[in-house]
């Protein structure tokens, strides 16, 4: 069994196949599929597909920093609500972004802190979304560290030095398909950190591996991504298979 621990299954991008999009995910051993929440425009979408597929599916719930703007309070205050409502297995995916845009980088900061604090009282792990930002957000978590919180950094293609202080403060590094992209260099940096910190993702439909890259991503590919990683710990796909399966129930407890 693999774990894809981010995958956003319950877009547009997925609405015409999305069994069989799920079928082919089993049929390559992929059992478990989580999904980040973004914002308001697709919560309900979400539990929609979680209902649909309540053996495969688990939702998160959360406000991606992409998705902070004015209206960013009433956005917490909807994810406050929804877990009053039902169970979800982690806050997210939340964290800090400085790609696309700075306007609001004071709100991001906050939403984070927020989320952040979300993740203690309802002892949820947290799930990190990071670009252009990675020591801001490592920096907003160490001053807000609590034995309570745990997590991963999704999408981790940051330094040795940086997964070290993610590490450091008991969070595991989200793997996907840019492992897989020749001048990425995530190869160099993973040969120096142990699987056991490591969990799997593909954030499907995007950043899909190679071969495939330029087509939409699905969580049938993760076996891929696993296959590339034990190639660059030298070690089987088994042992992939089963350490970062482990590492993401440690994270889950479902």
């Amino acid at each position: 069994m693999i774990i894809d621990t981010h995958c956003h299954l319950y877009l547009p991008e997925f609405e015409k196949d999305i069994s069989e999009v799920i079928k082919r995910a089993e049929n390559n051993g992929i059992l478990s599929l989580y999904l980040p929440a973004i914002d308001s425009n697709t919560h309900s979408s979400m539990i929609d597909l979680e209902r649909r597929f309540p053996e495969r599916c688990f939702s998160m719930m959360g406000l991606h920093p992409c998705s902070v703007k004015e209206d960013y309070l009433n956005e917490l205050m909807i994810v406050e609500n929804y877990l009053t409502q039902k169970k979800f297995y982690a806050i997210g995916e939340c964290g800090l972004d400085f790609y696309w845009d700075k306007t609001f980088i004071k709100e991001q900061i906050h939403a984070l802190e927020f989320q952040l604090a979300l993740s203690i009282q309802y002892e949820l792990p947290l799930i990190l979304h990071t670009r252009n930002a990675t020591q801001e957000t490592i920096d907003v978590i160490r001053q807000h560290s609590s034995p309570k919180l745990k997590g991963i950094f999704h999408c981790f293609g940051g330094s040795v030095e940086e997964a070290n202080q993610i590490i450091e403060l008991g969070f595991y590094l989200g793997i996907g398909g840019v492992v897989t992209y020749k001048n990425a260099g995530l190869d160099k940096v993973l040969e120096q950190i142990d699987l056991k910190h490591i969990v799997l993702e593909t954030d499907s439909p995007y950043l899909t591996p190679v071969p495939h890259r330029g087509k939409r991503n699905e969580s049938s590919y993760l076996k891929i991504i696993a296959e590339k990683i034990a190639s660059i710990k030298n070690c089987s796909f088994e042992e992939v298979e089963k350490i970062t399966s482990e590492n993401a129930i440690m994270v889950f407890e479902k």
